[in-house]
């Protein structure tokens, strides 16, 4: 094990002044009676199913919150995961809005991040000195490029972006360069390859003294693998772990979450496999489906209550997605009322589409007499509708028509906020193929 598994114990020390806590009862009030459960859960691995909007972010804060305030761990004793670094400081900075500066000491991180803080500690279990580089994709594959050429592998044929994102991909799986050339597809050139560079390209590594960002996940599960006493430190540390958007995590992400828990069992895990999209980037559906075979004693509570959409939305929503047969049950509601019917708009091409949103836009605007922001909000909360699509939603073209419809707005702000009006394109053209 090594020594300084803990080397920021002395932030933890028993001297430290506690904050006065909050009292618990005051973190209940606002909750529905889902998330009033979830919120007080204790005792074991709890799987929360949040459906859109119903509030997901909350309940975490507010369980984090409830877990201090009640004293059934300290913040050191937390570890908390989310997808971006922005979600990180967001949930944190609530957390401490709640319960007081103390929540700083908390583990509030991506899995990257999280993986990173632990492998610097302890990076000499692998062979690494803990000053490691950490090559980022343009650096992978300018190394994958080199080795490529080395080996007279002609890149015009497999390129070296497509033989990072194989080992990318074999890395996301926990597959060692060893492993992957067992693998071995028959006799298919390509893979041997590829398992030929994979091997050269994490010997370089290692001689340079450097990781890639696959490697933060996979070093972190080989460290605690290979050092019984370094998986120890963090399972006994880690009181309750909490990860959010679990139908996103990948094959290594949920090795990773299952080490850690293992001792305490006190895993909460909040995701929704309707909302699984990221599959493209390794994310794996079965680790929400399977958490009640991994943990038959969880407890499984609903988040079904959506604050966002009508009821109209909400079930369009449901029809379509129900026929999923892989997926956890549930049905969506709201208080919001019934709302507007939905309408469809076939439009002959990009330009007709960007012409027909500019134009629904400015009538709404003038309509409510207000301004583009506040339009946009009516758009999606006061008439909602939406638009099927027959081609890329975010083609160069229909951006431009519909700049020109609005051009009292940034076309940064057009991008950001379209992502809602994809988002209910894509439903109502599976709405349509499955009528």
């Amino acid at each position: 094990m090594s020594s300084n598994s803990f080397s920021d114990e002395s932030l933890f020390a028993d001297a430290t002044p506690v904050a006065a806590r909050p009292d618990p009862s005051s973190l209940l009030s606002d909750l529905t009676e889902p998330q009033h459960r979830a919120v007080i859960q204790r005792g074991g691995p709890l799987l929360v199913v949040a459906g859109a909007g119903s509030g997901k972010t909350r309940v975490l804060t507010r369980r984090i919150a409830h877990i201090l305030a009640t004293g059934d761990a300290r913040p050191y004793e937390i570890m908390a995961i989310t997808f971006t670094n922005k979600a990180a400081d967001e949930m944190k900075k609530r957390v401490i809005e709640l319960v007081g500066a103390d929540a700083e000491k908390m583990w509030v991180s991506t899995f990257h991040s999280a993986c990173l803080r632990m492998l610097r500690m302890n990076a000499e279990v692998l062979g690494y000195q803990r000053g490691f580089t950490i090559y980022d994709a343009g650096d992978a594959e300018t190394a994958v490029d080199r080795i490529m050429k080395e080996l007279n592998i002609d890149t015009k044929r497999i390129s070296a972006r497509s033989v990072y994102s194989a080992i990318s991909a074999a890395k996301n799986e926990m597959l060692t360069p060893a492993m992957y050339a067992d693998r071995a597809h028959g006799d298919d050139p390509n893979h041997r390859r590829i398992a030929e560079i994979y091997r050269l390209y994490a010997e370089r590594l290692m001689l340079a003294n450097a990781m890639d960002f696959d490697d933060l996940l996979l070093n972190a599960v080989l460290m605690m693998k290979k050092d019984p006493g370094v998986l120890h430190s963090y399972q006994s540390r880690f009181k309750y772990l909490l990860v959010d958007e679990f139908q996103d995590t990948n094959g290594v992400q949920n090795e990773l979450v299952l080490m850690l828990a293992a001792e305490h069992r006190n895993l909460c895990v909040v995701g929704d496999s309707d909302q699984s999209i990221y599959r493209f980037r390794a994310a794996d559906v079965r680790n929400i489906l399977q958490f009640e075979q991994r943990f038959p004693d969880a407890d499984v509570i609903l988040l079904e209550q959506n604050f966002r959409s009508s009821q109209t939305i909400l079930d369009a929503a449901n029809a379509v997605i129900e026929k999923n047969a892989s997926r956890h049950a549930k049905n969506l509601f709201t208080e919001r009322g019934q709302g507007e019917k939905i309408r469809l708009y076939r439009a002959s091409d990009e330009y007709d589409e960007g012409r027909w949103i500019a134009g629904e836009l400015r009538r709404m605007k003038n309509s409510f007499n207000v301004g583009w922001s506040d339009t946009w909000r009516c758009s999606t909360e006061l008439m909602p509708r939406a638009v099927c699509w027959k081609k890329k939603c975010f083609a160069q073209t229909f951006r431009t028509e519909l700049f020109r419809g609005c051009a009292s707005m940034t076309e940064k702000k057009l991008r950001v906020r379209w992502r809602m009006h994809v988002l209910l394109s894509i439903l109502m053209t599976k709405l349509q193929l499955a009528g």
